[in-house]
């Protein structure tokens, strides 16, 4: 007689980490229920639930695992008054909570706040019901050709023909490729010594920023030429670029994080839970087209 199939509620189940989850606990001979909202397709394994978390649909009284892949603030918020029963948590963060925490941008210091205390709330909720919470921290994701940062660069160079950078940016980058997080999430479930704890998700290789920009071009066809101007001329050409109305996501404080290690230790991942991260080698198949 074969036993029921564990239970997943999964949240941002189209986004480019929630996808790679669903597919892959979908394999695993998982039954997941996922929020979207925008109506989708049936598949085996999968039951689609049309909503949001300001007009949650009828869910399930109780899963195995809920699994949230989107923005933390709004998930930990909803789950702070939630009554599904489930007694494992696994959502994703950001390293920004700690990257962001002292920008120069206010927006960005705000976002370090909003993640910190959205953690907070999470592991309080799960103690409070008795239930077990983890949070990953992932560090530069890519691998689904959606993410705001490879994909981005990727998609300007395709337009332009080329690419431009300061002479500094050489800080240091550990990029996570979307599959390697989905079985870090389906990884910790069934560990105890997960429970209550926050992990740094690195990739499995440290670049600096501007080897991790010429990969990515290296990887388009025909391949985008990489521009290295010196920083006080590359300071004027976003200048320029700002006063014709591009660049406006592109703040001060990007640009100088472009020359500051973002490094991660993924060592108590590693020793917790086996995490095995690939090393960065981008392809086409990875960025958008």
């Amino acid at each position: 007689m074969s036993s029921q199939p564990r239970s997943a509620l999964v949240f941002g189940g189209t986004g480019q980490i929630g996808a790679a989850l669903l597919a892959r606990l979908r394999a695993a001979g998982w039954y997941s229920f996922a929020v979207s909202r925008q109506a989708r397709e049936e598949q085996d394994g999968i039951h689609w639930l049309r909503g949001e978390f300001d007009a949650m649909p009828v869910l399930p009284e109780h899963v195995d695992v809920i699994f949230s892949t989107g923005p933390l603030d709004r998930f930990s918020r909803w789950y702070a008054d939630a009554r599904i029963a489930s007694p494992r948590v696994v959502a994703f963060g950001s390293t920004s909570v700690g990257t962001k925490h002292d920008s120069s941008d206010a927006g960005e210091r705000d976002l370090a706040v909003r993640l910190q205390d959205a953690e907070a709330r999470v592991f309080a909720t799960a103690s409070a019901r008795g239930a077990h919470a983890t949070i990953l921290r992932p560090t530069l994701v890519y691998g689904a050709g959606s993410d705001q940062t490879l994909s981005r660069i990727a998609a300007m160079a395709r337009r332009s023909g080329f690419f431009v950078l300061p002479a500094n940016a050489r800080g240091g980058r550990q990029p996570v490729h979307v599959a390697d997080l989905a079985a870090a999430a389906q990884a910790v479930v069934d560990v105890p010594a997960t429970h209550g704890q926050a992990y740094a998700l690195p990739g499995g290789e440290t670049v600096e920023y501007r080897e991790m920009v010429r990969r990515t071009l290296s990887a388009l066809a025909p391949t985008p030429r990489l521009i290295v101007l010196p920083s006080p001329l590359f300071a004027l050409a976003v200048r320029a670029a700002r006063a014709t109305g591009r660049l406006q996501g592109l703040t001060g404080a990007a640009v100088a994080r472009m020359r500051e290690d973002l490094v991660f230790d993924a060592a108590p991942a590693r020793r917790d839970f086996g995490y095995a991260p690939r090393g960065f080698r981008p392809d086409a198949g990875m960025l958008p087209r």
